[in-house]
């Protein structure tokens, strides 16, 4: 059952593709606009769904980082569609051409930008996902598969109606959209393994997740296993954009990938700034744990052993470590780091083009917090998803990555010899 199921959901988008690859981009932008009034529209039913589905994620014990990502509120609600109207804003990259080669034959060589084809999404409690990558894959000319956790699958599916509503007004099969009806993991496999018709595969949620969408899948799948974004402290750093700097990417919101999960100080600047941090992590409530080098600066922090550093917290915790010189916090941040975000503090020009430079890292930043690697704060509209995998894509995907280019080449008839 779960075979035939998966294989119709796939063959049906696959089919939708084909209706949205081709379409202008005046008119993408008005079904993307009647999505996001759509939304706004059917918002008391939204929210009405979404208190079910907390009330039974708190029921199951899920985590507060989870509930977190799980509730929508009237803010959350506008966001999704003022999302959607910033990717209207968006220039379409399909069709995009640019000139590549003129051979010695005559022949011109350029490349055009097109969709992928049919994207399939799998996420766990984030709602908001359905509606970032339902907008995103149509505006890009592909279709999504949408495969949403148990925990948020009534409120992924309400959101869902808003779009396909949206869709039918305008003429377009719903499958453009398609929310799997069963958050069973079986359907699940049997989806990884429709690779006659799905053509990239996104999943977003737990390390386990992905490891397993991965380890099943045979398609090509984007990874991103987690995200332990680290703050290194500067001998040269200015103090006041540091602490503001750790505060906002640590407490502003918890249970996200580009929140800080590690402090690396520089020695020289230890005394001055971690008791700085320490009294202002503390009025947080933020829990330490620590190197036994940086131990002595806070309230009874939890002092760990070398290898129990890179985890990935997801709340109001963070691991400290002082280091000798800039050479050491590079080997941390390489040992450690998961390849999201890695950020330096410093007033020295030479200190942070060495940090952007040699920080293998999809997004590397100077004086800013790592809350900004975010594609709606880095000018790419809502994202899809963020890559940590380099092929094909790395960092936040945004319309681009939903892309991929074919050759095209013009001749006057020439033939090869």
């Amino acid at each position: 059952m779960s075979t035939q199921l998966a294989e119709q959901i796939s063959q049906r988008a696959a089919v939708a593709a084909r209706a949205v690859a081709n379409l202008s981009e005046a008119k993408k932008n008005q079904v993307l606009q009647r999505m996001a009034d759509a939304i706004r529209a059917a918002k008391s039913t939204i929210l009405a769904v979404n208190e079910k589905d907390m009330a039974a994620g708190k029921e199951k014990g899920l985590s507060e980082a989870m509930l977190d990502r799980l509730q929508l509120n009237d803010e959350r609600i506008e966001g999704m569609a003022s999302a959607i109207e910033e990717i209207i804003e968006l220039s379409d990259p399909v069709g995009e051409r640019k000139h590549f080669e003129t051979r010695p034959n005559g022949i011109q060589v350029d490349k055009m930008r097109i969709p992928l084809g049919v994207i399939c999404m799998i996420y766990e409690a984030r709602p908001n996902v359905t509606a970032d990558a339902g907008a995103l894959c149509f505006k890009s000319g592909n279709a999504v598969i949408l495969r949403c956790g148990r925990e948020a699958i009534e409120t992924s599916k309400a959101i869902a109606d808003a779009l396909h509503q949206a869709l039918r007004d305008s003429e377009l099969p719903e499958d453009v959209i398609t929310v799997v009806p069963s958050p069973d993991r079986d359907l699940m496999t049997e989806l990884l393994k429709q690779d006659k018709y799905i053509d990239l595969v996104i999943p977003r949620g737990g390390e386990g997740l992905i490891h397993f969408v991965s380890d099943n899948s045979k398609i090509p799948v984007i990874q991103h296993y987690k995200g332990v974004c680290h703050l290194y402290i500067d001998k040269d750093a200015d103090l006041d954009k540091a602490l503001n700097i750790l505060l906002n990417g640590k407490t502003q919101r918890t249970g996200v990938c580009n929140a800080l999960e590690g402090l690396v100080v520089h020695q020289d600047i230890a005394p001055k700034f971690l008791p700085v941090a320490a009294k202002a992590l503390a009025e947080k409530n933020v829990v330490i744990h620590s190197d036994n080098a940086s131990a002595s600066y806070f309230d009874s922090p939890d002092v760990i052993a070398e290898d129990a550093f890179g985890e990935e917290y997801l709340a109001l915790e963070i691991a400290v470590r002082t280091v000798k010189d800039f050479d050491q916090a590079l080997d941390h941040i390489h040992h450690f780091g998961s390849g999201h975000t890695e950020v330096i503090v410093t007033e020295n020009k030479e200190a942070a083009d060495r940090f952007i430079r040699e920080v293998d890292s999809a997004v590397t930043m100077a004086n800013a917090s790592s809350r900004f690697s975010d594609g709606g704060q880095l000018g790419l509209g809502a994202e899809i998803g963020i890559s940590t995998s380099k092929l094909h894509a790395y960092g936040p995907m945004g319309l681009q990555a939903l892309t991929t280019e074919k050759f095209v080449v013009t001749g006057t008839g020439q033939i090869r010899e």
